[in-house]
């Protein structure tokens, strides 16, 4: 899936669903926010629960930008995150 463009505080970021599955498959998904390249590059990770379509793409294809930058407010840094690797 493509990733999406979102921006926020005046910086472009990256938003694109995770591959990692949770025990709660269905019911709860991983959204990744990205920005910069290499060592540069800042990776923020939030789960959400779809309130409509399960299927993870159709599910982050509805999301607004409204919503997207409400995950991003809630989103942590890729060091606490399984998603991430929990790499800095």
């Amino acid at each position: 899936m493509p990733a999406r463009s979102l921006e926020v505080g005046g910086l472009m970021w990256a938003v694109y669903p995770s591959g990692y599955i949770t025990q709660y498959t269905q019911d709860e998904y991983a959204l990744m926010f990205s920005r910069g390249a290499g060592a540069e590059r800042e990776l923020r990770v939030t789960r959400y629960s779809p309130q409509g379509t399960r299927s993870r793409e159709q599910a982050f294809a509805e999301l607004s930008d409204r919503q997207l930058k409400e995950l991003f407010e809630q989103s942590q840094p890729s060091f606490t995150s399984p998603e991430a690797g929990y790499e800095k």
